[in-house]
């Protein structure tokens, strides 16, 4: 059942007041979905890279043509929602897509039980200094689409959650009614299909801060939280919001799902092989 963005945003703005941390949760599948609503998270979100995680591949297959990210999303949704019982669920949404008539897919997510949207796949993963990233930015597929994506989002009163990798996009994002900025670090490291390079949490938490001071300045009310690179893991994610000041929680994906995952399957295995017994 879709919860609404007065009730959502509410809801975690009462989490910070009680000094808990704001937890979102990527859910690849119904079963993650399930647990990590038990385990209390405060935000699901359900994008295309889930897909592909929980089958064994890196979530930046989310960003190549392996399949139509909004169309996986919509997929994807038909198996998750309905195990959700009270957590808002967002949805990853594919701002570029060049076939969509954004306004018109934002109203059949609303319909279908979403309670809010993120930018995902997003191009804010592409070097901004590469050429590739400038030639989407010049043939209208950059991340300014994502920016009206959120606007058109927040328009049609959905809560809003976009991933931002600079000040300037923090500072856009807020301006177009972002609800929550997620500051992006990159691709998460550890476990099996982890990335192996990213900055360092030091790094991390200076670039976490810069970003929330951006946003902060345009809306002091919009709520900011960290995800990705480095902070794989509930240390890290402690680490930085311990040296950071304002931010408020942190959003998992590989994190959540495909690192305790692996850990759990692979230990459990090993011990069925441990049995003693006689044949």
């Amino acid at each position: 059942m879709e919860v609404t963005r007065e009730e959502a945003v509410r809801r975690l703005e009462e989490t910070v007041s009680n000094d808990e941390p704001i937890i979102g949760a990527g859910a690849g599948t119904g079963m993650s979905a399930k647990f990590a609503e038990r385990g209390g998270v405060d935000l699901l979100i359900i994008y295309n890279s889930g897909r592909y995680r929980m089958n064994g591949r890196g979530s930046l297959a989310g960003l190549l043509p392996y399949g139509d990210a909004n169309e996986i999303v919509v997929d994807m949704g038909r198996q998750v929602l309905p195990v959700v019982e009270d957590t808002p669920v967002l949805a990853g949404v594919n701002g570029t897509d060049p076939f969509r008539q954004m306004d018109v897919f934002i109203e059949d997510l609303k319909r279908r039980g979403f309670s809010g949207v993120q930018n995902f796949p997003t191009v804010g993963l592409i070097d901004e200094d590469s050429q590739f990233r400038q030639n989407l930015e010049e043939t209208g597929m950059g991340y300014d689409k994502e920016v009206e994506m959120i606007r058109e989002a927040a328009e049609q009163d959905m809560l809003t959650c976009p991933y931002v990798f600079t000040e300037e996009q923090a500072r856009e994002m807020t301006e177009a009614g972002a609800d929550v900025i997620v500051s992006h670090m990159g691709l998460t490291t550890s476990g099996d299909i982890g990335a192996e390079t990213a900055l360092d949490l030091d790094a991390a938490a200076e670039r976490v801060q810069a970003h929330h001071d951006a946003a902060k300045a345009v809306d002091d009310d919009v709520l900011v939280i960290c995800h990705g690179g480095p902070i794989a893991w509930p240390d890290d994610a402690e680490y930085v919001l311990n040296e950071t000041e304002g931010v408020v929680g942190f959003f998992g994906a590989s994190s959540l799902e495909r690192l305790p995952t692996e850990e759990a399957i692979e230990n459990q295995a090993r011990e069925f092989k441990s049995i003693e017994f006689r044949p």
